[in-house]
């Protein structure tokens, strides 16, 4: 079961949400954050989110600025802009007296919660999904597009059939983001997760992430898997991992 939630981004438009309802006995609650130009009900999102919520940890998924069904203009957004949005979900939760303990993204993601982690009263696990370690690695997506953006101040840039405008802002936002100190102050458990055939975004961020982090950290393989977990179980399988990982620190008083 699913209930649809709203709450207010960082500057100001509604960003829409659903919340997985743990099913049993609440064993915890986390927020999730989505892919680059994805949203709350992409494969990875909801797959993952569900099979947590069957395994008694409630789950936050949401659309970020200009997707799926919240307000406002994607362009507008940027990688601080996620961010941003991500602790003000956390903080939307904790008020609604579900105190967020688990932190998980995807792609872009992922990258957003490790940033996002330190700022997050009470949280007690993070966990990145084929996560770059640079965020700038969106780049590869609309580096066609770059030259117009510099020239003009921003380029339409049409994705799955939606029509996104890509500012200036935006990409310098995204270029400045270094996660490398985030990484290494984030004081708390990590598992870190990545397909090593995944053609989006290398495994070397993966190892980079890892290698940059303290202990305690974590490390999965996820072979067989795309970067999109779209094939049957993949998504699944990556959520009762996260699951029996994360048991020990939703356990804590």
């Amino acid at each position: 079961m699913a209930e649809r939630v709203s709450f207010p981004s960082v500057s100001g438009e509604k960003l829409a949400g659903l919340v997985d309802l743990p099913v049993g006995e609440v064993r915890g609650w986390g927020v999730f954050a989505h892919g680059f130009t994805l949203g709350k009900d992409c494969p990875a999102a909801a797959r993952i989110c569900k099979q947590l919520a069957a395994e008694g940890v409630g789950m936050l998924r949401f659309d970020n600025l200009g997707l799926g069904d919240s307000e406002g203009d994607w362009g507008s957004g940027s990688f601080s802009h996620k961010v941003a949005d991500t602790v003000e979900a956390a903080k939307f939760m904790a008020a609604e007296g579900r105190q967020i303990e688990l932190l998980v993204g995807h792609s872009f993601g992922g990258a957003a919660v490790l940033a996002a982690a330190r700022q997050i009263e009470g949280l007690r696990a993070v966990v990145s999904i084929g996560a770059p370690v640079e965020p700038r690695h969106v780049e590869h997506n609309y580096d066609a597009l770059l030259d117009r953006v510099h020239a003009d101040g921003q380029a339409e840039w049409v994705v799955g059939g939606k029509a996104l405008t890509l500012r200036r802002d935006f990409v310098e936002d995204v270029r400045r983001a270094d996660l490398r100190e985030k990484i290494q102050t984030l004081k708390m458990p990590l598992l870190v997760m990545h397909s090593p055939t995944d053609n989006t975004v290398g495994i070397a961020n993966a190892s980079e992430i890892f290698r940059t982090a303290r202990h305690p950290r974590s490390f999965v393989s996820l072979e067989g898997s795309d970067h999109l977990l779209t094939k049957p179980g993949q998504a699944q399988r990556a959520a009762r991992i996260i699951s029996a990982w994360a048991d020990q620190y939703l356990a804590m008083d």
